[in-house]
Order: structure tokens, then sequence, then C-alpha cells
């Protein structure tokens, strides 16, 4: 028996948390104490994470995409990544990883193409606008909707990782 599995601990899935702005992190931890699943938040800069064998804390560089390039390098099949970054999914659902925007959107291999897509397209229309045009809005404010979408759907990637 392996020393994750006799600890509790699963031995394979783990979630990595792009953590500068989600907005889900206290539904994450909860689920990680619920099903034993490790966690690890990656940000920039330090601040707090719960006490637990579970949740570790990975402070990267300030460089440019510093988060994203350590969760990319670590994104494989049995991880969970949870973002709202379209790039790092994009480079996370090739790695095989299950990728989860945090109102509980996921990121397929099907569904990736398009949303670069849409992000570019987005990204070309705000660098285009001036204050004459019609202001191009940003994501919707997080709703308690987005919340429960997210915990079902992260929800569902584990039972669908751990039959597996």
């Amino acid at each position: 028996m392996k020393a994750a599995e006799a600890s509790g601990l699963s031995a394979e899935l783990h979630i990595y948390v792009d953590a500068d702005a989600c907005p889900v992190k206290e539904e994450i931890y909860r689920v990680s104490a619920r099903t034993r699943i490790g966690v690890t938040i990656v940000a920039n800069s330090w601040f707090r994470v719960p006490q637990s064998p579970l949740i570790t804390r990975e402070v990267v560089s300030d460089g440019f995409d510093a988060a994203d390039d350590w969760i990319a390098q670590r994104a494989r099949a049995g991880t969970i990544v949870v973002t709202s970054d379209i790039l790092l999914a994009d480079r996370c659902v090739k790695a095989g990883a299950a990728v989860l925007a945090p109102n509980g959107k996921a990121f397929t291999a099907d569904t990736i193409g398009s949303a670069v897509a849409t992000r570019a397209i987005k990204e070309d229309l705000r660098a285009g606008a001036n204050l004459t045009n019609a202001a191009i809005g940003g994501p919707a404010p997080f709703s308690k909707a987005d919340r429960s979408a997210f915990l079902q759907a992260l929800d569902r990637e584990i039972t669908r990782l751990t039959k597996c």
C-alpha cells in the first residue's frame, strides 16, 4: 500500500488553483477536507491558507505568467486545475488535466479552441476601443449560482477521475 493510501490521501488526484482573484478557494478547501484530496494554491504573493496537511501554498516570482508556468508544468492526467485564465486552461487541457473555471465551466479538448478564439476576439475589441466607443465589459459579477455550479462541476470531475 502506498503511503498516501495508508494515510487516507488520494494517491494520484491533486487540485492546483490559480489563486490570484480566485473566488472559490474556501469551497476548494472544504472539498479537500471532505475528499482527502491535496490542493496546491499558487500565487505571486503570500496569503493565508488553512493549516492542513492537504493544502500547500506555492508562492512564485512576480514574473509574467510565473504562476501559470508553475501550474502548467505540473498539469497532467489525474490533476484538476482551477483557473479563469483561458491560456493557462489551454496549456493544462493539452497536458491532460481536467480544467474548471471558478464559475463551474469545464474546459475540454472540445471547447478550449473556441474559448481561446473568443478571448482573442475580445482582446482585439478591447485594444481597439476608445472613449467614444461603447464600453466593452468584462465578466459578469460572480454569483451564488456560479459558486454552486463550480461545486457541482468539481464534484463531477472528482467522481470521474476517481472511477478511472
